[in-house]
């Protein structure tokens, strides 16, 4: 058999090869632009549901179909009020919603309140150690906080977040291997 020959017999395997390649390469990127993606936790405001260096996977579709809940853990982009202050739109925050359009959030003596009513929240570091009188989520933003109230920039500080900036809602840990699971 010549050198020809055989180059010529492996051509089907080599086109058939990169076919394949190619397509997964093609669902990778769908995947990752419309489904779900892989984020890290930057910094140690979600403590200590979220600790610093966690990997998790954000999906994307869900608010596609219905709007954030109270409760919700969703990575977004930083709102106008951030990008001002030097923040880049492609960064990346990951905080808890507490409340949605028409809700009144307050924190008062350590507690946060939704329309007047305490919020039990067993996930927290500590109890905020500052206050904010009651305002209303306008329609389509979410107010979020970060379980580390006190080290988190959040809607405390900055105001609401448009549902527009929301990448997804975290899902799923899947490092460290020793706290894998659902969030």
């Amino acid at each position: 058999m010549t050198t020809q020959t055989k180059s010529s017999s492996n051509w089907p395997k080599i086109k058939e090869n990169a076919q394949t390649v190619a397509i997964a390469l093609l669902l990778a990127l769908i995947i990752r632009l419309f489904i779900a993606e892989p984020r890290y936790i930057p910094s140690e405001s979600m403590l200590p549901t979220l600790d610093l260096g966690d990997r998790l996977v954000i999906e994307k579709v869900s608010y596609h179909f219905s709007p954030p809940h109270p409760g919700d853990i969703i990575v977004f982009h930083p709102p106008k009020q951030l990008q001002m202050l030097g923040y880049q739109h492609e960064q990346a925050f990951i905080k808890r919603v507490i409340a949605t359009s028409g809700q009144t959030v307050a924190v008062i003596n350590g507690k946060v309140y939704i329309d007047q009513k305490p919020v039990v929240e067993n996930y927290l570091l500590e109890s905020p150690q500052y206050e904010l009188l009651p305002v209303k989520v306008p329609p389509n933003h979410v107010f979020v906080m970060g379980d580390n109230r006190n080290n988190s920039n959040d809607s405390h500080i900055w105001g609401f977040l448009p549902e527009t900036e929301i990448v997804g809602r975290a899902m799923f840990r899947f490092w460290p291997l020793n706290r894998l699971g659902l969030i």
